[in-house]
């Protein structure tokens, strides 16, 4: 039930709250635009955030040269000097790229990050054995995996705060069968988890419709406000919640 989205337009025509007049950027998944954040877009605006959701070419570029993308969205904050994150799945691996540039650890203030394959994902290491699937997936795709010379094994642990959700139900039984151990289709649970992440959580969703999941979106909005999960709500709960501008 969480991965459906039945009265997601009333999230969008929520009643704002008086939230914190912060910065919160998105940063998407491969293959993947900013349209796919449009309804967390949505509410965060709603919520009074000041949100940046731009799409980068996930599929022609490695993750060191989406850098620069990084930086365009922070300048685009009215006060780039401490802003919150929330990313899906390789923008979260994109975030920590990021935030080892310069004194860019220092201005993030809260992230949350969507199935984020932190310690790679067995499906990259796939991608790799195959010319024409890393071709198609792009440069970005071919560094997601689990080996020591993937970029997930060369990063080091986060220095900022950080929550991290993880789904259980996949959204595709075949490739869940590819891999080991709970997981969301895609990235397993416990890739998902770093070293210095503040708090974790696990969802029944899939991978890919984890960013429209009501629940999953109410804590987001609950760490971003208090710096941790609360206990999972129910579906009906967390949209009640959401409409009412409650986290």
């Amino acid at each position: 039930m969480l991965n459906r989205l039945p009265l997601a337009l009333m999230l969008l025509l929520a009643t704002a709250s008086v939230a914190e007049a912060r910065c919160v950027i998105l940063l998407h998944g491969l293959g993947r635009s900013d349209k796919s954040l449009l309804l967390l877009q949505g509410v965060l605006s709603r919520q009074g955030y000041q949100v940046v959701n731009s799409a980068y070419p996930t599929d022609k570029a490695p993750l060191q040269d989406l850098v620069g993308y990084v930086d365009a969205a922070v300048a685009e904050c009215r006060e780039p000097e401490s802003v919150d994150f929330v990313t899906h799945s390789m923008g979260g691996i994109l975030l920590r790229v990021w935030a080892l540039k310069g004194e860019n650890t220092a201005r993030i203030g809260r992230a949350v990050m969507l199935a984020p394959p932190n310690q790679g994902s067995e499906l990259a290491d796939i991608l790799t054995r195959s010319d024409t699937l890393a071709w198609l997936r792009g440069p970005s795709a071919i560094q997601l995996g689990t080996s020591d010379g993937a970029i997930a094994a060369q990063l080091p642990g986060v220095a900022f705060e950080l929550g991290v959700i993880a789904g259980n139900d996949p959204n595709n039984p075949l490739t869940a069968l590819l891999i080991p151990g709970e997981n969301d289709g895609l990235v397993s649970v416990e890739s998902t988890r770093v070293d210095g992440m503040n708090d974790h959580l696990v969802l029944p969703v899939g991978h890919t419709m984890i960013v429209n999941s009501p629940v999953a979106i109410f804590e987001v909005q609950s760490f971003l406000a208090q710096g941790h999960f609360v206990v999972p709500p129910s579906w009906r709960v967390a949209m009640r919640r959401l409409l009412d501008g409650e986290w």
